[in-house]
């Protein structure tokens, strides 16, 4: 048995100790410091925002007792690096869509989003009530983590394009930006999928590296300009129903700090979780408004495309079946999702059919 493999089996079992590189000392009183690396570009819509919302919110709690230093991508280091700077003990925390990160490990799409997967309720049913939390628990041990969702975008976009899609053969050599499973996906499609920290998106899209870019929706999509550079927009995308976004710290600082400023982290998180939500959703249809007003195209993809889209997931989930983890985080999340759906369905998605009728 290779490492990795005992180390998946020993984290649910709770026998193993913690992959980690760093011995913090604890500290039983007394002001600790603690920098937080992020994916994000320092101001950029939502994401750092959230960010910002988790460090500013454990410094509140904390009465300065603890207190997080931010650091944007590249100020430390890069957007994809964070992981490898707080596993290695370089940085105590970061801020990030775990999806990133699913070199080290697939399940972590698990905690972001996945192809036909959970909204943003979903989501938040699985991992506060069902098996979720459990799960993050035993990816974080492996690599030495201590993980907490900390934001969520809604449903993402399908994203941005210079041309009209008008079948599955549009992809075809098509130069996307899209991260995850749903990324590979894609590729099943044809496309030459690639990942790109979203401060770097715009400047590829307006050269032509790019042909097209999914981000997160109007109101942040609008914010990063890509309005400016092309007209149509796919409001529904496959890839993304619910984008989490990850607070995750250093198994040893973690577990070296007082039980109150634990507490506090997981506190900070579980409210940005909220708050972030309702950002985006507070101010995505004033900026589909606006985007509309200034000239752009407002699309669905057609049925033929979303069932290309179907094909090329079952291909990629097919492909980790193999990992014993995965495959134990797949089945215990689609049961949740079913489950979540079966009530949801026949409760708020046909009252909002219906006082969309009524009201208008």
């Amino acid at each position: 048995m290779d490492r990795r493999s005992f180390l998946r089996t020993s984290a649910l079992g709770g026998t193993a100790a913690a992959a980690t590189t760093l011995a913090a000392p604890a500290y039983a009183q007394g002001k600790r410091k603690l920098t937080m690396v992020t994916s994000w570009g320092r101001g950029l819509a939502g994401v750092f925002d959230a960010a910002e919302h988790s460090a500013n919110a454990i410094n509140a709690m904390s009465d300065g007792t603890l207190e997080v230093e931010i650091k944007a991508a590249g100020e430390l280091v890069g957007a994809f690096e964070v992981f490898d700077a707080v596993t290695s003990g370089q940085a105590d925390m970061y801020h990030a869509a775990d999806y990133y990160f699913i070199s080290q490990h697939p399940a972590f799409a698990f905690f972001t989003g996945v192809p036909f997967g959970m909204t943003a309720t979903e989501l938040n049913n699985w991992y506060y009530h069902g098996s979720g939390r459990k799960y993050h628990d035993a990816l974080g041990e492996i690599f030495g983590l201590k993980s907490f969702l900390a934001g969520n975008t809604g449903t993402q976009a399908g994203g941005w394009f210079r041309k009209e899609i008008n079948g599955p053969e549009d992809f075809n050599g098509l130069k996307f930006r899209m991260p995850g499973l749903g990324g590979k996906a894609l590729g099943h499609l044809g496309a030459s999928v690639q990942n790109l920290p979203g401060s770097e998106v715009y400047q590829a899209l307006a050269s032509g590296a790019l042909d097209g870019t999914e981000w997160i929706g109007p109101w942040a999509d609008e914010k990063a300009g890509f309005q400016e550079i092309t007209k149509f927009f796919y409001t529904a995308g496959f890839h993304e129903p619910a984008a989490g976004l990850s607070l995750a710290t250093n198994l040893d600082v973690f577990n070296s700090l007082s039980a109150s400023h634990q507490k506090i982290i997981e506190t900070a998180a579980a409210s940005t979780n909220i708050w972030s939500l309702s950002q985006y959703l507070n101010n995505n249809g004033a900026a589909l408004e606006r985007l509309k007003a200034g000239g752009v195209k407002v699309l669905e993809f057609p049925d033929s495309v979303w069932d290309a889209f179907g094909e090329g997931t079952a291909k990629v989930y097919e492909e980790f079946m193999g990992d014993d983890l995965f495959k134990e985080i797949f089945e215990a999340y689609g049961k949740s999702m079913r489950e979540s759906s079966s009530w949801l369905t026949v409760s708020t998605a046909a009252y909002r059919a219906q006082r969309d009728r009524v009201m208008g």
